[in-house]
C-alpha cells in the first residue's frame, strides 16, 4: 500500500516535468510559430517528409538539395487578410540557399528578409539559416516586409558548418551581371532544369563538383557563365580535357556526351574550378569574362582572439597577490613553529637543549678596588718628586 502511494506521488511530481520536456520537444522540431507580427494561425500547421508535398513538379530537385521536410500553415489577421507560408528545411545552409537561387528569377525585386529574399506581386521568398520560406499574401500593406522579418529572426537556425554558404558563387564577376541569375547546383536533376552550356554527364556529380550559373550581358544579348568546382585541381583538370574533347566527338566513340548547345564554348581551369563561357558574345568578351574568374587559395590559420585566463593581466595580478598571502602564511606558520618548538623544548627539557648555564663562559678581568689601589699611589708620587 505504501509502495502504491509513493508511486502515485511520484507520478505527479513527474508528470509538469515530463508534459515540459514534450512541449520543449515539440517546439524544436516546429518551424511556424502559432502567431508573429499580428498574424495568427488557423488551426495546425501541417508536415510532411516528402517534398512533392512542397513541389510535385521538382520534387527531384529538392531532394538533391538536401530535403528534409515541409511545415505549411494559413494565418489571419484582425482585418481578415490572409497569409499562406511553406517552410521547407533542408540539412544544411547550402541546400536552403540552393532551392532559393534555383525558384528565384530576374524579374523578383530584391528585399531584406532573412539571409536573402525576393519579392514578385503578393509573393515573397527568402531563406534563413537551412529553411526557405515561401510566403503569399492575399494583399500587402506597408508593414508586411517587417512581419516576415520577425518571421525570419523566430526561425530555428542550424549549428555547426551546416550553418555555412557555399563558396563557389562569390567566384561571380558582378559586372555585366543580370540581377538574380545566379543558380547553385549541386545535382543532375536541378542542372537540367537550367539549359546549361553542357550535359550532367561532363559535370559529373559523382566525382563531388558543385557547380553555379550566371547571366552576363554582352554586346550581342545574354551569355551564360558557368563555374564547377571539383575537390581537387587534378579532378579539375582531368574533366576540362574531358569537355574540350566533347566539343569535338570521336566518331569511333559515338556514345560520348555530347555539348548541349551549338554555339561556341570558351572554357579554361583555375585553381580546382572549370570556368566555361557561352552563348552570344565575342572572343574579347568571352576573354575578359573567363579572366575575371581567378582562384585564390588562402590558408587560414585559426587562433582564439579573446583574452583567455592565461593572457589576462589583471588575472595575473590577482595571482601575485594570492602567491604573496601564501608566502605571508607560510612564513608565519614557519616563525610559530619554530618558536613553539623551543618553548616547548625549554619546558620539558629545561638546562638540556636550549640556554644551558654550564656550557656558556665569559672571559672577566676581575677588576676590584684592591688591584687598581697601587696603580694610584705610583701616580701620586710621581707627582710629588716633580
Amino acid at each position: 500500500m505504501k509502495l502504491s502511494k509513493f508511486i502515485f506521488v511520484l507520478a505527479l511530481c513527474l508528470g509538469p516535468v515530463g508534459a515540459a520536456f514534450a512541449d520543449k520537444n515539440v517546439r524544436d522540431t516546429s518551424i511556424l510559430p502559432q502567431q508573429f507580427g499580428g498574424w495568427q494561425a488557423s488551426g495546425a500547421a501541417k508536415s510532411s517528409t516528402d517534398p512533392a508535398s512542397a513541389d510535385p513538379v521538382n520534387a527531384a530537385v529538392l531532394k538533391e538539395y538536401g530535403f528534409s521536410d515541409l511545415e505549411s500553415a494559413t494565418y489571419t489577421r484582425d482585418d481578415g487578410r490572409k497569409l499562406t507560408l511553406k517552410a521547407a528545411r533542408f540539412v544544411d545552409t547550402s541546400g536552403a540557399y540552393g532551392a532559393f537561387t534555383f525558384y528565384n528569377t530576374p524579374q523578383m525585386l530584391v528585399e531584406k528578409i532573412g539571409d536573402q529574399a525576393a519579392s514578385l506581386n503578393e509573393r515573397i521568398l527568402f531563406y534563413r539559416g537551412s529553411i526557405l520560406v515561401d510566403a503569399v499574401f492575399q494583399r500587402l500593406s506597408a508593414m508586411s516586409a517587417a512581419e516576415l522579418r520577425e518571421l525570419a529572426d523566430g526561425l530555428p537556425l542550424p549549428s555547426g558548418s551546416t550553418r555555412n554558404l557555399p563558396g563557389l558563387p562569390a567566384y561571380l564577376p558582378s559586372q555585366s551581371y543580370v540581377k538574380n541569375s545566379a543558380k547553385y547546383v549541386v545535382g543532375p536533376d536541378a542542372l537540367g532544369k537550367l539549359n546549361p552550356p553542357i550535359p550532367a554527364q561532363l559535370v559529373d556529380f559523382s566525382a563531388g563538383s558543385e557547380v553555379v550559373l550566371g547571366t552576363y550581358n554582352t554586346s550581342e544579348g545574354e551569355a551564360t557563365l558557368m563555374l564547377i568546382s571539383y575537390p581537387t585541381p587534378q579532378m579539375a583538370g582531368d574533366h576540362l580535357r574531358r569537355i574540350q574533347a566533347a566539343q569535338q566527338p570521336d566518331p569511333q566513340h559515338p556514345g560520348e556526351a555530347q555539348l548541349a548547345i551549338a554555339g561556341p564554348l570558351f572554357v579554361k581551369r583555375t585553381g580546382p574550378i572549370v570556368v566555361l563561357a557561352a552563348g552570344p558574345l565575342s572572343q574579347s568578351e568571352a576573354k575578359s569574362l573567363l579572366a575575371s574568374v581567378n582562384y585564390d587559395a588562402d590558408v587560414t590559420w585559426n587562433e582564439n582572439t579573446y583574452a583567455t585566463k592565461k593572457d589576462n593581466l589583471a588575472n595575473l595580478l590577482v595571482n601575485v597577490i594570492i602567491l604573496c598571502f601564501i608566502i605571508i602564511g607560510l612564513a608565519l606558520v614557519a616563525g610559530v613553529a619554530f618558536g613553539g618548538i623551543r618553548i616547548l623544548a625549554k619546558r620539558f627539557f629545561p638546562d638540556r637543549l636550549f640556554d644551558r648555564s654550564q656550557d656558556v663562559e665569559f672571559i672577566s678581568l676581575h677588576l676590584t678596588q684592591e688591584t687598581s689601589a697601587p696603580a694610584e699611589e705610583n701616580v701620586s708620587s710621581s707627582i710629588k718628586a716633580v
